[in-house]
């Protein structure tokens, strides 16, 4: 069996560029993103070993992620060069509306994955395996290698974390639909967020949508709901959590900080409860700054504002 870290991540990374608001509107500022490298990253920096399962280019873009990777702590001995594909790129604008994404990522080196490509033990090795609905989305063998990756997880009793990301530019609502419930009912822990599920599930109020992604099959489900806060059910009992309160100028990757820093505490032995507000004020502060990654907090500064919260 490989030597895997607690939680391994599959999907696309996105070199980032983000234009802020307060800027000249040509100046754009260059950073990382792509959610599920988010989350590996998230985990990291509050102290859980982490490693990430993609495709880069033979580009500075990639060239750029693995020296992230490797100053963060996120393992990336698994992770393959394409030959001739690039690295996805997304560009985040602001307005009073939120944030905006576009990208640069048809035909990306992460998008032409297959499910050969695998690295199975490395997958039956960890703890956690997790992935989300836009690495499914990002082509029809992206599609297959995260199914395949699923299969191989349960076979091995790992445990798997779903975080239901929508991008209806990538596929058509009924297809995501359909494929995100199916996913839904393998996982283990569902990381929907609310505005996502509202259009996934026709349904407007968080507790309807909780209890129809644990009728599907998740056994715990953690719905995040950005100025909200964040509902956190099983079947046995759910808690509303709050807010936590801080003055935000972007929320790209706040609920991939959320999902990593959630899983980390779950790793660590806390109680679902205890670990979403862990988590929620983790992803609060991952809203201070520009970028998906750069202002993530580590957990000295999570414990730090829990203290006062």
């Amino acid at each position: 069996m490989t030597n895997s870290p607690a939680i391994v991540c599959l999907g696309e990374p996105l070199i980032e560029f983000n234009r802020p608001k307060e800027g000249d509107g040509r100046t754009w500022l260059q950073g990382f993103g792509g959610d599920s490298q988010n989350v590996a990253i998230a985990a990291a920096r509050q102290g859980t070993t982490t490693g990430y399962l993609t495709s880069v280019g033979q580009d500075w873009m990639g060239d750029a992620f693995l020296d992230l990777w490797k100053s963060e702590g996120v393992d990336a001995s698994h992770v393959t060069r394409h030959p001739s594909a690039p690295t996805g790129v997304s560009f985040v604008t602001h307005s009073a509306a939120g944030h905006k994404f576009d990208y640069l990522r048809k035909n990306s080196a992460a998008s032409l994955m297959t499910p050969e490509t695998l690295a199975t033990d490395y997958i039956a090795g960890a703890r956690f395996f997790h992935l989300s609905a836009i690495g499914q989305a990002i082509s029809d063998s992206a599609r297959e290698t995260c199914d395949a990756a699923i299969t191989v997880a349960r076979k091995a009793g790992v445990k798997i974390s779903y975080d239901t990301n929508l991008r209806l530019r990538l596929w058509d609502l009924e297809v995501a639909r359909k494929v995100i419930d199916a996913t839904i009912a393998r996982c283990d822990v569902a990381l929907p967020s609310l505005d996502d599920s509202q259009q996934l599930t026709g349904m407007q109020e968080p507790d309807a949508i909780a209890d129809y992604y644990l009728k599907l099959g998740a056994p715990l489900v953690a719905l995040k709901m950005g100025p909200e806060g964040a509902l956190i059910a099983t079947a046995r009992e759910r808690r509303h959590l709050p807010a936590h309160r801080v003055e935000a100028v972007d929320a790209t990757g706040a609920g991939d900080t959320f999902d990593g820093a959630f899983l980390a505490r779950l790793l660590a032995g806390d109680d679902p409860e205890t670990a979403g507000r862990y988590a929620n004020i983790a992803a609060a502060l991952s809203t201070t700054g520009y970028g998906a990654v750069a202002p993530m907090p580590r957990r000295a500064e999570v414990l730090k504002a829990l203290t006062r919260a």
